[in-house]
């Protein structure tokens, strides 16, 4: 695996380096000691497997509040996807920062997200699967979001949005007031 960092400070992008032969190819995606080397220690306790049918698609953007404060690794394995992630860390110098990583099923890059971001994509094709490792349980109580088209952030997404949930479409904005998490 290979890690380059991104500008927002403790999020990479990780490119497999896979092995290629005649039957196809292998790589490792991950492990605990190579992960060591980007300051990763932490158990994941949870993966999950999400299908988008539909290009222009967004989930997201969504966190978890302290003290369950999550790390995800994300993975696309089937279509195209333009994943987000967005600085929340009060104290960090690129709070409210968003950077974008195309990921696909082809060009097998992941994304690992720190806690205090949150975390969203597009779909950029038709029927896009992603799987996720999360440092967390999924806590009910402590989900929280904001919107993706939160003018404090102005993320720019690469295609028109075709479907939304109703939950993902209230997040609120973010205020003048909002000190991070």
């Amino acid at each position: 695996m290979i890690f380059n960092s991104t500008p927002l400070s403790g999020s990479y992008t990780i490119d497999l380096k896979p092995f290629t032969d005649d039957r196809g190819w292998f790589g490792r995606y991950y492990c605990k000691e190579e992960f060591k080397q980007i300051g990763h220690t932490k158990e994941w306790v949870q993966m999950n497997h999400s299908a988008s049918n539909k290009k222009g698609t967004i989930r997201g953007l969504h966190f978890q509040i302290s003290p369950y404060k999550e790390i995800k690794m994300v993975r696309c394995i089937a279509g195209e996807i333009f994943d987000v992630i967005v600085d929340l860390r009060k104290d960090s110098p690129t709070f409210l920062q968003w950077f974008g990583v195309e990921l696909s099923a082809q060009n097998k890059k992941m994304i690992y997200i720190p806690e205090g971001f949150a975390h969203g994509f597009q779909c950029l094709t038709d029927h896009c699967e992603l799987l996720y490792h999360h440092s967390e349980m999924y806590q009910p109580k402590a989900e929280a979001g904001i919107r993706f088209d939160d003018s404090m952030v102005h993320i720019k997404w690469p295609l028109p949005v075709t479907i939304i949930s109703e939950r993902d479409a209230a997040h609120p904005l973010i205020n003048e007031d909002f000190k991070g998490v």
